[in-house]
């Protein structure tokens, strides 16, 4: 082979291999792609192989459905899309057209008589009040501003939907603009459901992820990082499905007894599960708070406050509660650990799909977060799992860092007592009930924790292992709600 990189059988090689990697990007798999420029899957596979040395970098994540973009692919796409379309039209024989003025397509337009009606469906669960049709059918002629917005919406809806091999991810801020209409109450419904739909089976970027954080984080009025006065964010946006108990809650509250300011905002899924946050945070004395200002005030207080998604938004309530209609998480659901309302240096989330951990991970990368850990944890909430081995996932000082936790052994469960669960919850809490199993737990949460916070590389985890526990045995379980004041 010609070791000259200028040598221009070389040159023709590397253009091969854009070409290679474009196909890869449109098609999201190596047999497809291998089939979009004729050559067999493990041709592509060496092609794929050589474009990873020589950018260094993996450039795909293989899913269970796809091959999900690494960011930097996804940063090349448009170029690469760019250059592959180039190629293709050159190689197209050009049409001649015997008369010019046939392709003049304007002077053909007109107003229609009668403008199309719009598109009458069941009534159901209403976005920010959605209108009746006839209602919209009498401002058709004055949507003006509004009207442009749901055409970019529109955009953005068919670059992603067009089919194979002409359709693409958004950019970050394309994604995020498109989040923007949603979330101002401007998108149609079913724009709303085409746009997370088409998002979610597809699987969501970390570009797409990104720009929907950076639109909700404006929406809500989040804080600036640089001037953030608490320590770590903990979102807990629990399954409508989970029946565990919430004993991550209690290990928040030992940290917050340590000094650290703790920020926890979730939702509290919904049928069994309505209300059950906002229960538990009140049983053992963490304030439950109707606004980010009161979080705040709460949190320089007592160190530590619950804030429910409904303080923060009704209309990314209503989207995360769309759960309940389509069965099926949405690009919502992934957003809302990321959201960060009160701009805290370090973020500890829980993510239940295993790539989906590496997309939050890419996520906060992207968004500039120093101190992040995910937890592989079964119910979106985070809460370790120490019986049984996991990855913590985390970006200390904004690089990638993965850390192996070996499983512990299971102490046997508590005998019955008879209690309601919450009972039983809540005297673990003040030291009434000794289950070594729940200790277990919240100190191997705790101890996640505190790596967190500390910034530290995987060695200090044995150390903070034994800080949680410390912390555990110290505790104040009479820490209760009479002396806590309202901040609603």
């Amino acid at each position: 082979m010609d070791s000259d990189p200028h040598a221009p059988g070389l040159k023709l090689g590397r253009l091969r291999l854009l070409l290679a990697l474009d196909a890869l990007l449109v098609e999201g798999s190596v047999n497809r792609a291998a089939e979009r420029l004729g050559m067999s899957a493990p041709a592509m596979s060496r092609l794929l192989g050589q474009v990873r040395e020589i950018y260094d970098d993996p450039l795909f994540v293989r899913s269970s459905r796809r091959l999900i973009p690494t960011p930097f692919a996804e940063a090349m796409r448009q170029r690469l899309r760019a250059l592959a379309a180039e190629a293709e039209a050159l190689c197209q024989p050009q049409e001649k057209t015997p008369n010019d003025a046939l392709t003049d397509f304007e002077a053909w337009t007109a107003a229609p008589v009668i403008e199309a009606a719009p598109l009458t469906s069941r009534r159901s669960v209403l976005i920010e009040g959605e209108p009746s049709p006839e209602a919209i059918a009498r401002k058709l002629v004055s949507l003006g501003k509004v009207e442009d917005t749901r055409k970019r919406l529109a955009r953005h809806i068919a670059t992603m939907g067009a089919g194979i091999g002409h359709s693409r991810p958004l950019t970050l801020n394309e994604a995020e603009d498109a989040f923007s209409i949603v979330l101002d109450g401007e998108a149609d419904p079913i724009q709303i459901g085409a746009l997370l739909s088409i998002m979610n089976f597809r699987g969501e970027t970390a570009a797409e992820l990104a720009g929907f954080v950076r639109a909700a984080r404006v929406h809500i009025g989040a804080a600036n990082p640089e001037t953030s006065r608490i320590d770590l964010d903990w979102p807990a946006y629990i399954s409508p499905k989970s029946r565990r108990m919430p004993w991550f809650l209690q290990a928040a509250l030992l940290l917050s007894q340590a000094g650290h300011k703790i920020l926890l905002h979730g939702m509290d899924g919904g049928s069994g599960t309505k209300g059950k946050l906002v229960t538990a945070a009140s049983a053992i004395g963490i304030s439950v708070c109707s606004n980010t200002a009161t979080a705040a005030d709460a949190i320089a207080e007592h160190g530590i406050a619950y804030l429910p998604l409904a303080a923060m938004s009704s209309q990314l309530h209503r989207l995360h509660m769309l759960y309940g209609l389509l069965e099926t998480r949405s690009p919502v659901n992934s957003l809302m650990p990321l959201l960060n309302p009160l701009g805290a240096p370090s973020i500890m989330m829980g993510v239940v799909r295993p790539a989906y951990r590496e997309l939050h991970c890419d996520t906060g990368a992207l968004l500039g977060s120093r101190n992040l850990t995910v937890l592989g944890a079964s119910r979106d909430s985070a809460e370790a799992t120490p019986f049984r081995s996991s990855t913590l996932l985390r970006l200390v000082a904004g690089k990638v860092d993965h850390l192996f936790i070996p499983a512990v052994p299971e102490p046997p469960a508590y005998p019955a007592t008879g209690m309601a669960s919450l009972e039983y919850w809540r005297a673990v809490w003040t030291g009434a009930i000794h289950d070594e199993r729940a200790a277990a737990i919240i100190t191997a949460t705790a101890a996640a924790a505190l790596l967190t916070l500390s910034g530290g590389d995987a060695d200090r985890f044995v150390e903070c292992q034994r800080a949680a526990r410390k912390l555990w045995e110290g505790r104040n379980g009479n820490a209760l709600p009479r002396r806590r004041r309202s901040y609603g």
